[in-house]
C-alpha cells in the first residue's frame, strides 16, 4: 500500500498544495483531476520519490512495487521495442537470459561441467515456468497490439520511434510489469481511439492500484473508481466515476456556500449587538462574551468557482467556397504505395469532422490530401477557393521560445495587431495580469498547450486543422474549447482521443482503416468505441468485475446466441490440449541425457520447446477468454 500524509508543495512564495493525503492500494483506481499549473504531476513525482515535498511524508508498504509513465521520457534506450517492454518482467527477463547462457554451456561442455550446466538450467526452467516465463513473449506481444504496433514493429529501435511512439512502448512496459501500483500522467495523449477503448478494458482488469492524470472525461468515467480533485491548494475525494464526480463536487460547493452565508449571517448579527451595547455597562459582560467568540471564530470561506481556463474567441474567417475539399476514388500514397484507396468524401463549408482510426491508418495521409498537400495516383482530389488555413500539431509546443515570455512569444505571431490590446487577448486565453510575463519554459504542459493554441487561433481562418488539442489541457479548458468550436463559425477537421470532445463537437465522422475511408454522419458510438474482441482481453484469473466495462459489451452479448460461444470454448480447449501435450513432449526429450551429446539437436529442442510453450499459454489464455464470454452470455 502507498500512503501519503500532510504533504505541502511550493515554488518560490506560490504555494501549490498543502495538507495532502491518499492512499492506493492494489485494485484502487483513481482519477487526479485539478487546473493546469495546481501541481498534478508534482505531486506524482513526489509520491515516486522524484522530488521531496517540504512537509509530510510518502510510505510505502514493504515490497509494494510502484511504476511511473511521466509525461516527458529520458532519452530513449538502445534496444528494441518488444526488449525494452520484456524488461518490464523482471526475473522472467533475467532468467531468459540466464537460459540462454546455460544452453550455451550444455553446447560446449562436458564432464563435471556439464553435469552442473544440466542441473542449474533444470532448476531456471522449473522457476521459469513456475513465474509463466513462457507466455511472457506472447503477453507483451499482446499488450503491444492493443497499443497499436503492428507484429513487425516489435523488432524496431526504440530510438527510431517518435516520442508517442516511445511513450507507448514505456506504457506497454509498466503494464507488462504489473505493479502493485501505476501512476499515469497523461496516458491516452499519444493514443488513438482504439488504443484508449483497449486501454480502458485493460486497466479495469488489472489488479495494480491505479492513479491517474487525464482529462479525457469517457476513460475517467470508464476506468476511475474514485476522483481527486486537486484545486485550492488542497486535495477533495469523491467515490464514483466523473459523472459522479460533477454531481458530488456540485453538491459540495453549495453546502460551502450555504454555510459560508450562514455563518456570514450570523457574525452580522452578533456585531450588530456588539456596536449597538458596546457603551452600556449593563451589557458590557454579553458584549466582551461575544467579542472573545468571533476572535475565536474560524471564519468560512466561500468556495470559489473562479478557475483558470482559455477562454478562445474566434476571430470572423472570411468566407470559403461551399465545397472546401472533395475526393472521388481516389488512391493516396507516397512513392506510387497507395496508403487510401477509392476515397469518395466531400466536406462542405461549416462542418465539423472528426478523423478516427488506429494510428498508422492513414489519418494524416487523408488530411494532406483534403488541404492539397497530396496529389491523387488515381481518382481526384479538389479542394476549394479563399480557403485560409490555421494548423495546430501535437509537437507544436515544441516550437515556442522557453527563454521568451508567455507574452512575447505570443506578440511574436501577430504581424499586425491592429486595435486589440495582446495582452488583453492573451489574457483570454488564461494568462491575465502577471501570468503573462511567466517564461515559457516555467509553464506547465497544459499551460504551453494553451499558449500555441493561443498562437493558432487568433489569426482570421475559415479551416482550421486540429490535431489533438486538448493534449495536456485541463478539464475547464477542455470545456471553452468544446463551447467555442461549437459556436466557429467556419470548417473544422479534428484528429483526437477524447471521444467526449468528438461526441459535442463532431457533425460526422470519418473512419480511417484498413486501406481505406468510410464516412459517417453524426458520431456512431460503435465507430467511437470498437468492441474489444474476447481472444484480446485479459486472462479470467486477472479480473475484476467492473459494471461499467459490462455495460460496454452487454448491447454486443445479446446479439449473439451461447451456441456459437460454447463451439469456440470447445475448440479453443481442443487445441489448448494439443499444444500441452506437444510441450510436454518435447520437455521429455530435453530430460533425456543422452541426447546432450549433440548440441545442435538440444538447441533445435529447447527452440521447439519455447515456442511450443509460449503456444501453449496463448491458448489457454484464449480458453479462458472464450470460457467466460460462455458463461457471462448464459447469466444474461
Amino acid at each position: 500500500m502507498l500512503t501519503a500524509s500532510g504533504l505541502a508543495k511550493s515554488h518560490g512564495t506560490r504555494v501549490l498544495f498543502r495538507d495532502v493525503s491518499l492512499q492506493l492500494s492494489p485494485g484502487r483506481r483513481i482519477a487526479l483531476v485539478g487546473g493546469n499549473g495546481t501541481g498534478k504531476t508534482t505531486l506524482l513525482e513526489i509520491l515516486v520519490g522524484l522530488q521531496p515535498a517540504d512537509e509530510g511524508e510518502v510510505h510505502r508498504s514493504k515490497g509494494f512495487t510502484l511504476g511511473y509513465l511521466p509525461q516527458d521520457l529520458p532519452k530513449p534506450p538502445d534496444t528494441t521495442v518488444l526488449d525494452e517492454v520484456l524488461l518490464g518482467a523482471g526475473p522472467i527477463t533475467e532468467l531468459t537470459h540466464r537460459l540462454r547462457d546455460l544452453e550455451v554451456r550444455l553446447a560446449t561442455t562436458s564432464g563435471a561441467e556439464h553435469e552442473q550446466a544440466l542441473a542449474d538450467y533444470g532448476s531456471a526452467q522449473s522457476r521459469f515456468e513456475q513465474l509463466g516465463g513462457y507466455a511472457i513473449e506472447s503477453e507483451a506481444a499482446r499488450v503491444l497490439s492493443g497499443l497499436g504496433f503492428a507484429p513487425s514493429d516489435s523488432t524496431r529501435p526504440v530510438a527510431e520511434l517518435s516520442g508517442g511512439w516511445r511513450m507507448r512502448v514505456a506504457l506497454a512496459r509498466l503494464l507488462l510489469a504489473q505493479p502493485d501500483g501505476l501512476l499515469l500522467d497523461e496516458p491516452t495523449n499519444h493514443l488513438d481511439v482504439d488504443s484508449v477503448a483497449w486501454l480502458e478494458d485493460h486497466l479495469t482488469s488489472t489488479r495494480s492500484g491505479l492513479l491517474f492524470v487525464s482529462h479525457a472525461r469517457d476513460f475517467i468515467d470508464n476506468v476511475a473508481e474514485r476522483v481527486i480533485e486537486l484545486a485550492g491548494g488542497t486535495t477533495t475525494e469523491y467515490v464514483g466515476g466523473f459523472a459522479e464526480f460533477v454531481v458530488q463536487r456540485e453538491e459540495r460547493l453549495e453546502r460551502e456556500e450555504a454555510a459560508a452565508a450562514n455563518q456570514a449571517k450570523e457574525i452580522a448579527r452578533v456585531e450588530q449587538f456588539i456596536e449597538r451595547f458596546r457603551y452600556k455597562a449593563t451589557k458590557a459582560r454579553q458584549v466582551q462574551s461575544r467579542v472573545k467568540t468571533l476572535e475565536k471564530l474560524e471564519r468560512l470561506t466561500p468556495p470559489s468557482r473562479k478557475e483558470l481556463v482559455a477562454r478562445f474567441a474566434f476571430p470572423p474567417p472570411p468566407r470559403s467556397s461551399r465545397i472546401v475539399a472533395e475526393l472521388v476514388g481516389a488512391d493516396i500514397g507516397y512513392d506510387g504505395e497507395p496508403v487510401l484507396r477509392n476515397v469518395d468524401l466531400v466536406v462542405e463549408r461549416g462542418r465539423k469532422v472528426a478523423l478516427v482510426g488506429p494510428n498508422g491508418a492513414g489519418k494524416t495521409t487523408l488530411l494532406r490530401a483534403l488541404l492539397g498537400e497530396l496529389e491523387a495516383d488515381s481518382g481526384s482530389i479538389t479542394t476549394g477557393n479563399n480557403l485560409v488555413v490555421a494548423s495546430f500539431a501535437q509537437d507544436q509546443t515544441d516550437v515556442l521560445d522557453p527563454d521568451k515570455t508567455a507574452y512575447q512569444e505570443f506578440a511574436s505571431s501577430i504581424a499586425d495587431p491592429g486595435k486589440r490590446n495582446l495582452r488583453t487577448v492573451l489574457g483570454s486565453f488564461g494568462f491575465p495580469g502577471d501570468a503573462a510575463d511567466r517564461r515559457v519554459g516555467d509553464l506547465s504542459g497544459g499551460e504551453q498547450t494553451r499558449l500555441a493554441l493561443a498562437k493558432t487561433m487568433t489569426l482570421p481562418a475559415n479551416l482550421l486543422v486540429l490535431d489533438e488539442p486538448t493534449n495536456h489541457l485541463d478539464l475547464p479548458s477542455c470545456d471553452v474549447l468544446e463551447d467555442a468550436l461549437t459556436a466557429y463559425p467556419g470548417t473544422v477537421l479534428l484528429v483526437t482521443h477524447d471521444r467526449y470532445l468528438i461526441r459535442s463537437i463532431a457533425d460526422a465522422l470519418i473512419e480511417i482503416r484498413g486501406g481505406t475511408a468510410r464516412w459517417h454522419e453524426g458520431a456512431p458510438e460503435e465507430v467511437l468505441t470498437p468492441r474489444i474482441e474476447p481472444t484480446e482481453a485479459a486472462p479470467v484469473a486477472a479480473r475484476k468485475p467492473d459494471p461499467r466495462a459490462e455495460r460496454r459489451r452487454a448491447s454486443a452479448r445479446a446479439r449473439e446466441g451461447t451456441q456459437g460461444a460454447r463451439k469456440r470454448v470447445r475448440a479453443a480447449e481442443r487445441a489448448w490440449e494439443r499444444a500441452e501435450a506437444e510441450a510436454a513432449a518435447l520437455a521429455d526429450q530435453l530430460a533425456d541425457p543422452e541426447i546432450y551429446g549433440d548440441h545442435q539437436r538440444v538447441s533445435e529442442l529447447a527452440d521447439l520447446h519455447t515456442a511450443a510453450q509460449t503456444r501453449a499459454g496463448e491458448l489457454l489464455t484464449a480458453w479462458e477468454a472464450a470460457l467466460a464470454d460462455l458463461e457471462a452470455r448464459e447469466s444474461d
